[in-house]
């Protein structure tokens, strides 16, 4: 297994709908099992494709639930079908969100507080499950990825402002950044 680097917001992988999964291959494994061992070295709850230069509709994710899902697992070609989002501003306290792919940085956003996740896991076998929580939150941010969306993409103006602001101070916003977990400095500071 390898680690790999973390594309950062502006490489355009993050920005483009991807491929679906159509074999599922010895590549198809290593993949998953290099996305496993970055998404640990950056201590994330989640990992999709494209945060690693892979166009393909994919992620891992680890996170302990209440909905009898395993806490570790992989969805291929995932679909989401999203309980209400409630229209009031989001608790900064309590629903902010952070990405591998936007490092070091936090902002509250609103989500939906239950999803169904149909997909495959990593052997191809249908999945079928219930998510509510945080573990809706997760399983939406990655999606997300999937479709050329980060979550600070989907910001109110003043988080969005906020979030740009501290992109371009770091020359985010073009292709070409990357942070490695393990090489370089911890941007959340675990």
């Amino acid at each position: 297994m390898t680690i790999r680097p973390i594309t950062i917001y502006g490489e355009p992988v993050l920005h483009a709908v991807t491929r679906e999964v159509t074999v599922i291959d010895d590549d198809l494994q290593t993949l998953i099992d290099d996305m496993f061992e970055t998404q640990d070295a950056a201590h994330g709850v989640g990992l999709a494709a494209t945060q690693v230069g892979v166009g393909l509709r994919l992620f891992t994710y680890e996170f302990a639930n209440d909905d009898g899902v395993p806490e570790r697992g992989v969805v291929i070609n995932p679909r989401l079908q999203l309980g209400k989002v409630s229209k009031v501003l989001p608790d900064p306290d309590e629903e902010s969100e952070g990405c591998l792919s936007v490092p070091g940085a936090t902002y509250p956003l609103k989500r939906a507080e239950w999803v169904r996740v149909t997909g495959l896991d990593r052997n191809g076998e249908p999945l079928d499950f219930e998510a509510t929580g945080w573990f809706a939150r997760v399983m939406q941010h990655e999606t997300d990825h999937l479709d050329g969306k980060l979550y600070v993409d989907r910001l109110e103006d003043r988080y969005k402002k906020r979030a740009f602001k501290f992109m371009k101070n770091r020359h985010w916003l073009v292709p070409g950044n990357t942070w490695t977990p393990g090489e370089d400095e911890d941007p959340f500071g675990h």
